[in-house]
């Protein structure tokens, strides 16, 4: 039985001719068939040529393609696909990590399955999906995780794509054990989760090398953590031996868990105060002398149409960082906004610093750890950008 067909515009097949895995519904000339969301089509060329497989949906991409091979997407291209991302994770050394047991198993596009993530908490996988084309696999996927995982000490398949997907089931485990909190390491560092009401997969791990790089800076200082989450940046701080730590975040439950996991390491009587506020207002407020302020926000700018929006509070949450540090004072900042290029973060940060009249050095660059591999032809995948500055 042969698949829809998406027809591409006559002079809109570049995209897809140099592999980049998103079809974009502006390029669709016509359908042919009646796809139902999540179904798998086929993609050709005005003329009929055919270019590639990949799972419908409606909305700006209408199209993530699986394949610009003509193979079949049946089960042993999943587990093909899935061994190679498990087979990545073992020669980068994931698996063996003597402190760390939390990692990316499968980023997406990164990993050649678009509209896939799978995140490895100590044995237990947490799968999100990005398209429903995935979803509606799960329970396949599911089988093949538990096939190629076992060996490497699988505990539990847990379902999080209720809100990237608006399902109306909820979240929930699709087998193995169900605890209702879990827990994992990170550089030495015990972190609860909670997979039912935490953000992203439960954590979020793309931070995992630059919380080390907080470690290795912080010992003596007086740390502000921003948009702080459960903690993590802060953990590392104080294994750093920072002489004072600050979380501050406007969710009530994160900061209760960053507490738990802070003395969960390093006692209750830890240099450390979880906040509950505003970021914008509390630095607005505070008198409180930091000398290193981490800034880890949401997307500001969740797509293109609010950039500009989005820009602008990025600016202006750097802006009052960059001027209440002292001479010599470190600013850990990032976006986490696809639609944010990184020529734009930088001018941010450059508009940031002039409207703050301050002197700032570029230290070093910060992007998510090797366990986001990032498919050449998907520039987009790149989605997180960073920077250490000093500030004189």
């Amino acid at each position: 039985m042969s698949l829809p067909r998406l027809i591409v515009a006559a002079g809109k097949e570049k995209a897809l001719q140099r592999h980049h895995p998103w079809l974009f519904s502006g390029a669709v000339a016509r359908i042919e068939g009646q796809p139902e969301e999540g179904d798998l089509v086929e993609v050709c060329t005005a003329d009929g040529h055919w270019m590639a497989t990949g799972h419908y949906q409606s909305g700006t991409i209408a199209c993530k393609v699986l394949s610009f091979d003509t193979r079949t997407i049946d089960r042993e291209f999943f587990r093909h696909r899935i061994r190679s991302a498990i087979a990545y994770r073992e020669r980068m050394g994931f698996f063996a990590m003597p402190t760390t047991n939390v990692f990316r198993l499968i980023h997406a596009e990164g990993d050649f399955l678009p509209g896939l993530v799978a995140d490895w908490y100590n044995g237990i996988l947490v799968l999100q999906a990005h398209s429903m084309g995935m979803h509606r696999i799960f329970p396949l996927l599911a089988q093949l995780m538990q096939e190629e995982l076992t060996p490497y000490g699988l505990k539990a398949i847990f379902d999080k794509s209720s809100a990237t997907l608006n399902l109306p089931a909820a979240d929930g485990y699709l087998w193995g054990i169900e605890p209702a909190e879990w827990e994992f390491t990170e550089w030495g560092n015990r972190m609860a989760v909670n997979f039912f009401e935490g953000q992203k997969t439960g954590f979020f791990i793309d931070q995992r090398d630059n919380r080390q790089l907080v470690a290795d800076l912080a010992q003596g200082h007086i740390v502000l953590n921003c948009f702080g989450y459960t903690g993590g940046f802060s953990l590392g701080a104080l294994r750093g031996e920072a002489r004072y730590v600050e979380t501050v975040d406007i969710s009530r439950k994160a900061i209760a868990l960053c507490e738990k996991n802070v003395a969960l390491n390093f006692g209750p009587n830890a240099p450390h105060r979880g906040v509950v506020a505003d970021v914008l207002s509390y630095l607005d407020a505070s008198n409180r002398q930091f000398d290193f302020i981490i800034l880890d926000p949401p997307a500001f700018a969740k797509n293109h149409r609010n950039l500009h929006q989005g820009l602008k509070g990025y600016r202006t949450i750097n802006q009052r960082a960059i001027a209440m540090l002292p001479p010599g004072g470190l600013l850990m900042t990032f976006s986490c906004s696809q639609a944010v290029s990184t020529d734009d973060f930088r001018t941010m940060l450059f508009t940031s610093a002039a409207l703050a009249k301050r002197q700032v050095r570029i230290v070093r660059t910060l992007p998510h750890a090797a366990d986001h591999p990032v498919s050449i032809y998907h520039p987009e995948g790149e989605y997180l950008k960073g920077l250490l500055l000093e500030v004189e």
